[in-house]
């Protein structure tokens, strides 16, 4: 036996699977963003995404890698869904801050993050919160990240209840 004290074990590096999701999850808040703004097209987004900007430095930023088939997935779902987004959002929203009133950013990302809880019963509800408050706190203040963490858990809570029952009353 050794009488080395023991070292706390080295934090894990997250699966390179769950590293290009996250990639995925910012790229998509990225270009829903683009196509909000600028009303650009579906397929021209993914083509620029694609080519220019995922996996990609550009003028000293470098962009995440991304699973392709994961963004093409939230940035198509969250078009073909909105009208079913759009009000369960709203209706999560304080009272008199409708949707339309949300910056740009955190409108995508609470788009894309309810697509994700909406359809996306394979990743855990838990997940995808964590996962969005982590885009939110890359492009977002504090106070806003803190509003996209509310959001999405109350939707999580309400879209995905059973994951939430073995809680203990939390």
């Amino acid at each position: 036996m050794s009488s080395a004290p023991d070292k706390p074990a080295a934090p894990k590096s997250p699966s390179p699977r769950r590293v290009a999701r996250a990639g995925a999850r910012l790229n998509a808040v990225q270009a829903l963003y683009q196509m909000d703004l600028a009303a650009t097209p579906t397929a021209d987004v993914f083509a620029e995404f694609e080519s220019h900007w995922i996996g990609r430095e550009v003028e000293g930023v470098t962009h995440p890698d991304a699973e392709i088939a994961f963004f093409r997935d939230l940035v198509e779902g969250v078009v073909r869904e909105q009208r079913r987004i759009d009000p369960l959002i709203d209706a999560t929203l304080s009272g008199g801050w409708p949707l339309k009133r949300v910056e740009a950013v955190l409108r995508a990302l609470l788009r894309s993050g309810c697509y994700e809880l909406m359809s996306r019963p394979d990743i855990p509800a838990r997940v995808v919160v964590s996962q969005y408050v982590d885009v939110a706190s890359a492009f977002l203040e504090q106070e806003e990240t803190s509003m996209a963490n509310a959001v999405l858990d109350a939707l999580a809570r309400k879209l995905r209840a059973a994951e939430f029952t073995d809680e203990g009353g939390r």
